[in-house]
């Protein structure tokens, strides 16, 4: 596990934008993979890709950092990322809290980005339509 080369990572998460982008892709592996409730796609286009998607839809995004943890093959970074949709702009900005599960190679570049985050209640519960019915589901769950 390169300790350095996680921290990296997780500040170009932090300071992500379209100008940075190809900073965040200079440091994955030309096979990384990236998976998300939505995505897992594998290579430097498909994750720019994401990403680009991601400021195409999402007015303000940005990533912060809460904690970093160091297993012996994996990291974890404990992270916030709040935005507001471009769609949805007057229910002003939403905040999803989760966790990245990321590795190394020997040569220092990421090979692999694992998200971990509740995509039912940070983002389809909010969603009109489909939404009450999600919330729904997630009280009967919980009961």
């Amino acid at each position: 596990m390169d300790k350095a080369a996680i921290q990296r990572w997780a500040t170009a998460f932090e300071t992500l934008s379209p100008d940075t982008l190809d900073a965040l892709i200079a440091l994955a592996d030309p096979n990384i993979r990236f998976k998300d409730p939505f995505n897992d796609v594998t290579g430097h286009a498909p994750l720019r890709a994401v990403f680009a998607e991601m400021f195409e839809t999402c007015e303000t995004p940005r990533f912060t950092i809460r904690d970093i943890a160091y297993g012996e093959k994996a990291a974890y970074i404990r992270w916030e990322f709040s935005f507001t949709p471009k769609v949805m702009r007057r229910r002003g900005p939403w905040v999803i809290e989760g966790m990245s599960e990321v590795t190394t190679s020997p040569d220092g570049r990421i090979t692999s980005h694992i998200d971990h985050w509740d995509a039912a209640t940070g983002i389809l519960a909010r969603l009109p339509g489909i939404g009450g019915l999600i919330r729904w589901i997630l009280r009967r769950l919980a009961t």
